[in-house]
């Protein structure tokens, strides 16, 4: 039920013991996301009044160009989580490695590891478009109290145990899900609160959106032409309406709630695809899924996928569960 008097702390606290592993050590985590998401708002919020927008010059370990915030909003959340005591280890986009928090402590009882995307589509951030954060959390497979291994983060995304974002548009969302459904949160930022401003939130289960970049048509595969043709038809509720922002989080937002279908299908230039399993596509996949959409590589579930490699890349086709059907029968 939603009360819009209700704060995120208080929204999960009151929940928490719907959670199978409930022992205060989610709630005190996701409360750190929370913290840090509060901390880069304020600064994506003043990017154009101080030197913190623009290309570091540098590049991170997907050969990408960084940007001065991505190198900032990384900072903040590595150090809020790891300054908390509350996991055992980090994964981020834009880490070469995973970091081991801790791991020479026997005393060392935390059971979680995040994977976190901290700034997505920053190259928005200088013409003032919406970016986002995406996070997700497993409980470790590593023996607690030792130190974490590659396989803590090498799970597929069914092990999720919750996963989540943070969109900094014209107002910042948090929305997250702990498996029992998706509930988002709307900072007032007179007060730094988070408040409750959408429960239960559900995909339509038909939209008339379709995102894709159509500037790489040219280097799409078959099937995706033949159903970006399929969009612009005119017969029944089509043609549909393209909408492609730019940013994941944001374009997945939009469709969650209007409905819709967002694809990022491999290329010539990037024939694995270009979004990565851990940090972007599984915790998205996670919250469509509990959103009642479909999320699918082009062969199987998303979430089904065993993950081979940190920073492994694939294809991503995701949103309203009848368009998703619809663009299967295009394979």
């Amino acid at each position: 039920m939603l009360n819009k008097n209700q704060t995120l702390g208080e929204f999960i606290i009151k929940n928490q013991t719907s959670f199978k592993y409930s022992s205060g050590e989610l709630s005190s985590l996701i409360n750190s996301i929370r913290l840090a998401a509060k901390v880069v708002n304020h600064e994506v919020n003043k990017a154009g009044l101080v030197d913190i927008i623009g290309p570091t010059g540098d590049k991170n370990i997907q050969s990408e160009k960084q940007q001065k915030l991505d190198v900032y909003a990384n900072e903040k959340f590595i150090n809020t989580l790891v300054n908390r005591n509350i996991v055992c280890g980090i994964a981020s986009e834009e880490e070469q490695a995973f970091i081991s928090i801790n791991s020479n402590d026997k005393n060392n009882q935390n059971k979680y590891v995040v994977l976190i995307d901290p700034l997505d589509g920053s190259s928005n951030i200088d013409v003032n478009v919406s970016v986002g954060t995406i996070f997700s959390i497993y409980r470790r497979k590593s023996k607690i109290g030792t130190e974490v291994s590659i396989d803590d983060f090498l799970q597929s995304g069914r092990h999720q145990v919750a996963a989540g974002y943070i969109i900094y548009g014209t107002s910042t969302m948090l929305f997250y899900t702990t498996g029992n459904g998706v509930n988002g949160f709307t900072l007032n930022p007179a007060i730094g609160t988070f408040y409750h401003s959408h429960a239960n939130i559900q995909f339509p289960k038909h939209g008339n959106i379709y995102s894709i970049n159509e500037g790489n048509y040219l280097q799409f595969p078959d099937f995706v032409k033949n159903y970006i043709k399929f969009c612009q038809e005119e017969e029944g509720d089509r043609p549909y309406t393209s909408r492609y922002i730019g940013s994941l989080v944001s374009d997945f937002h939009r469709n969650m709630i209007k409905g819709g279908i967002f694809l990022y299908p491999p290329t010539a230039k990037n024939p694995k695809g270009k979004l990565r399993l851990l940090y972007e596509c599984n915790p998205i996949a996670f919250i469509c899924e509990q959103a009642g959409g479909l999320a699918i590589n082009g062969e199987k579930n998303i979430l089904d996928i065993q993950p081979k490699e940190l920073h492994q890349r694939i294809p991503f086709y995701c949103g309203s569960e009848e368009m998703i059907q619809q663009f299967q029968k295009f394979i």
